[in-house]
């Protein structure tokens, strides 16, 4: 069984490897921003279930994504909307350290629904079109 899960998770690993790989920045986000959700899904869990360690884990993880999230920002072309999303990451790394400090599961269904709304503005976005594919398309 144990041969199972970590095979299972190394496939997982590749899998990710491959689809960052192939992806583009629009893609790239999106990819984050399933991760911070599912992410969020856990630690929610594991702080109903008093699972401590995992919960570390879990906003531990979820705070990295968001860093890489306000890291990927670009202030120049973003201008207005990038700041506004600079300034939300910071309330969502503020929140989730008082979620973790304070065992509150309240939090981080906040935290899920405000990321899942922005996740669902990016899947409205759609990648751009490679030069070299559209000329071959006409």
């Amino acid at each position: 069984m144990r041969m199972n899960k970590r095979a299972l998770g190394e496939y997982g690993s590749v899998k990710v490897q491959a689809d960052v790989a192939s992806s583009d920045r629009v893609g790239l986000i999106k990819m984050m921003f399933d991760a911070l959700i599912d992410t969020l899904v856990m630690a929610e869990a594991q702080i109903q279930r008093n699972d401590i360690n995992g919960k570390w884990e879990s906003i531990s993880r979820a705070s990295r994504i968001v860093l890489g999230l306000q890291a990927s920002l670009d202030h120049e072309k973003g201008g207005e909307l990038a700041s506004n999303l600079d300034e939300l990451y910071a309330y969502v790394s503020r929140r989730l350290i008082h979620a973790n400090a304070n065992n509150d599961p309240a939090i981080i269904v906040e935290l899920r629904g405000l990321m899942g709304e922005i996740r669902e503005a990016w899947a409205t976005i759609q990648p751009p079109v490679d030069a070299s594919i559209s000329r071959m398309a006409a």
